[in-house]
């Protein structure tokens, strides 16, 4: 018998999630040491490295609106919507917060963490390292609206994580396929 829609949701972690752990097993490999889930000025990032000043958020392509993966559910529209908007807006004030307290955010997508975990683990090396580092793009999707049900059009509204008037709108058939994890 399948799930209902509430047991499914009560399955979904928030820390110690599997692209989580498998970033966390490679920097350790690389000789970085690290806190889980230390209080930073803006929360408490995925992986910090308190002495470097580094926050490293591993985020996932549904819930915080990657702009290769982002499906928008069909049912209940409004409430996934608002919530979209919600966890975008908290994603961009805690970037600016501990930008602006002086530490490097690096912010990584779940399906980079299984598809390139090496470029990964050197985004986060160079933000340890580094003299000088710019935290790089973080577009995000903030809001999709059907164009065309027959067709299978939409129009995606997408924001910059750091500047939020860096927007864009991209027009196309819509994404069906959500990303999943590449079996074992």
């Amino acid at each position: 018998m399948p799930l209902s829609r509430s047991e499914q949701m009560s399955r979904i972690r928030g820390k110690n999630t599997g692209p989580e752990v498998r970033l966390r097993k490679a920097l350790w490999a690389a000789g970085r040491r690290y806190r889980l889930h230390y209080k930073t000025p803006a929360g408490r990032p995925d992986v910090v490295f308190p002495g470097a000043r580094v926050a490293v958020f591993i985020d996932g392509c549904f819930w915080h609106g990657c702009p290769v993966h982002y499906v928008r559910p069909r049912s209940r529209e409004d409430f996934w919507a608002a919530k979209l908007r919600t966890n975008v807006d908290r994603d961009r004030a805690q970037t600016v917060m501990l930008e602006d307290a002086g530490w490097r955010v690096v912010r990584v997508w779940e399906h980079e963490v299984y598809e390139h975990l090496e470029g990964v683990v050197a985004r986060v090396v160079a933000a340890l390292d580094a003299d000088s580092w710019v935290g790089g793009p973080s577009e995000r999707v903030v809001k999709v609206e059907a164009i065309d049900d027959a067709a299978n059009t939409e129009r995606r509204f997408l924001e910059s994580l750091r500047d939020p008037g860096l927007q864009r709108r991209v027009e196309g058939r819509r994404y069906t396929t959500k990303w999943r994890r590449p079996a074992k």
